[in-house]
């Protein structure tokens, strides 16, 4: 099964001291044995980065420990899902004809992503964000 992870659960996975690390490790093990398919935006790597390298945690995350943690744990397990200025432009039309407006765009992004792949499910904790900006009939959110 392929599965597109958002940022969010890549963060929770790979932070021990995130709250929901127990609820998203678990889908992390099971795309690097083999069992999901692990798909992940572009983006979302920069984002994981950018967020990883600004927790708040002690000890931080320095940048060399948080392009460990994106290699090791995704760039060698995930199949990798580009957008181009098509898929952008057609996802911020989508959510102007919607009025829906700020970050969550970015999950629009990622959903946009998703469909581009073709998985059968999105894993976030965010999810009440991704069903306000899925298309109709897409129905593949799922919460760890």
């Amino acid at each position: 099964m392929k599965v597109l992870f958002d940022t969010s659960v890549l963060v929770a996975a790979l932070v021990e001291a995130h709250p929901m690390h127990t609820r998203a490790l678990p889908w992390l093990q099971r795309a690097k044995a083999g069992e999901v398919a692990m798909v992940v935006a572009t983006h979302s790597v920069a984002e994981l980065y950018a967020v990883l390298t600004g927790l708040p945690v002690h000890p931080r995350i320095t940048a060399a420990i948080a392009w460990q943690l994106i290699d090791e744990n995704i760039a060698r397990t995930a199949a990798m899902v580009p957008l181009s200025w098509n898929d952008y432009r057609a996802v911020i039309k989508r959510l102007s004809d919607r009025g829906v407006v700020g970050g969550v765009t970015y999950d629009a992004l990622i959903v946009r992503a998703a469909q581009k792949a073709r998985v059968a499910r999105v894993v976030t904790l965010d999810p009440d964000d991704f069903q306000r900006v899925r298309p109709e009939g897409c129905h593949l959110i799922t919460s760890p």
